[in-house]
């Protein structure tokens, strides 16, 4: 019996696809690569010995003469086990084509016409999203704010610009649940101010210690906590904000053209980065009301009760770009309302050094000079 298997990234959970022109297996989600073989060894399932052994026998037979032959069928199977959990089969309304995709996926496109379909039915009951922010920037400003991230970087390897390679760019909304309440939130912070005199002999710093204490009552609104398994939740954290005035009531007539998923990741799984992130949003606000004339702030302590209100749901415009330098992969996130890019870029080893070196020596010369000073001072 042939068994089938759902292949899904060993980096990230996301589906695999096989790429024709590298011969190899790719993540569209995290665009990570991955040898044919590679992938057997991990997912094959192990053939009965029982189904060797009749194999073989079968193989040794042959037909008597004057014998038909005939091609064996038994062993297929319309039974396709737990491989279909996560897989769905729809059909274009535009060719008629079968598309399968997984059950997450609520907008796609099809593979031989091109036309975007979207998957009405997972839109339906406590799946339906209550909220939508459109895509704002296009796929052009996308891969544009991804060469302004990367322009004018000191320390960026002089051939990443050149030889950088754009493989893949992926417009996709992101599902993400939404938290509404209000909060009690006191903190004590430590803060300092630092003056410093110059002497004859030297500087003389001096560092004064105040508590500051602040409390109040804090209402939070839209609290975004990503709710698919296949994003990064730090990355999804760094491309925020999103300006909350231009969210809409869902409506699938802004998916057409993208991909879209529904959650994997369900409302109470996320309850306590939910109360984390509220937490954090509190202590941040306090302490943005201590002055700025302090030259240092730390929390000493802090106390938090949140009062949890609704939760809502809906979807938020990401772009995720996959670039190729010298054969290493660099993946990054584009808000697709802001254009604000976040992501990881290489640093130049030599480039680092000679930055070092040239700030010691201008510490030197400037030292240098200071010393000149209060020598001619003295003198």
């Amino acid at each position: 019996m042939v068994t089938l298997q759902n292949y899904q990234c060993p980096a990230c959970g996301g589906g695999l696809t096989f790429d024709a022109q590298s011969g190899k297996v790719r993540c569209e989600y995290c665009n990570s690569v991955f040898d044919i073989k590679e992938i057997e060894t991990l997912y094959a399932a192990q053939e009965k010995p029982e189904a060797q052994s009749q194999e073989h026998s079968q193989a040794q037979d042959a037909p008597a003469d004057g014998e038909s032959a005939q091609w064996d069928t038994s062993h297929l199977s319309e039974d396709w086990g737990d491989a279909t959990s996560s897989l769905k089969m729809y059909n274009c309304p535009s060719c008629g084509a079968n598309i399968m995709c997984e059950q997450t996926t609520a907008a796609t496109s099809c593979p031989y016409c091109g036309n975007p379909t979207v998957i009405g039915t997972l839109f339906t009951g406590a799946l339906k999203p209550d909220y939508i922010i459109p895509f704002k920037v296009d796929k052009k400003g996308a891969i544009n704010a991804l060469k302004r991230f990367y322009e004018h970087k000191p320390l960026l390897p002089s051939n990443f610009a050149s030889q950088n390679h754009l493989e893949e760019t992926q417009a996709l909304y992101v599902p993400f649940w939404f938290f509404d309440g209000q909060a009690y939130a006191e903190a004590l912070f430590n803060t300092t101010t630092k003056t410093s005199v110059q002497t004859t002999e030297g500087t003389d710093i001096t560092i004064n210690h105040y508590d500051c204490h602040r409390a109040g009552f804090i209402d939070f609104k839209m609290i975004p906590v990503d709710a698919s398994k296949k994003m990064n939740d730090d990355l999804m954290d760094s491309i925020e904000p999103y300006d909350y005035t231009e969210i809409q009531a869902f409506s699938t007539a802004y998916l057409p053209g993208f991909m879209a998923d529904i959650h994997d990741v369900s409302a109470e799984e996320c309850f306590e980065r939910a109360n984390a992130r509220c937490e954090d949003t509190c202590i941040s606000a306090l302490r943005s009301t201590v002055s700025d004339k302090y030259d240092s702030c730390s929390v000493a302590r802090k106390k938090v009760v949140l009062k949890q209100g609704r939760v809502s749901y809906g979807l938020l415009p990401v772009y995720l770009l996959n670039t190729k330098c010298e054969d290493k992969k660099y993946v990054f996130a584009v808000n697709g309302q802001t254009g604000k890019v976040v992501g990881d870029l290489p640093i130049s080893k030599g480039k680092a050094v000679l930055s070092f070196l040239i700030k010691l020596v201008i510490g030197f010369i400037i030292g240098g000079i200071a010393s000149y000073g209060l020598y001619f001072l003295n003198t």
